[in-house]
């Protein structure tokens, strides 16, 4: 038995002529159809967007230094002490 994703969420977007008709011939040379043609195009750009936002990695070679930049102490800014004493604007 072959598992399916069940496909129930819609997204729709209006586009120019020009690109609609790349976008089909995408899907043609790549041999999918346009669902999945659009669904893989979108998470893959989505991964892309959130990857920095997700995770950081660093090469093995960078970790002793980043680890010795985040044992400094916090350096104090006045300006920011001061800033952070004001009352919020957003509050009622």
């Amino acid at each position: 038995m072959v598992a399916t994703r069940a496909r129930d969420e819609r997204i729709e977007f209006r586009t120019t002529p020009e690109a609609r008709r790349l976008v089909e011939r995408a899907v043609e040379v790549s041999g999918s159809n346009l669902t999945d043609f659009a669904e893989s195009s979108l998470v893959l750009a989505a991964q892309r967007v959130m990857a920095d936002r997700e995770r950081f990695v660093l090469p093995e070679s960078a970790v002793a230094e980043w680890e010795a930049i985040n044992a400094q102490s916090a350096r104090e800014l006045s300006g920011l002490r001061e800033l952070m004493a004001r009352p919020s604007p957003f509050e009622e």
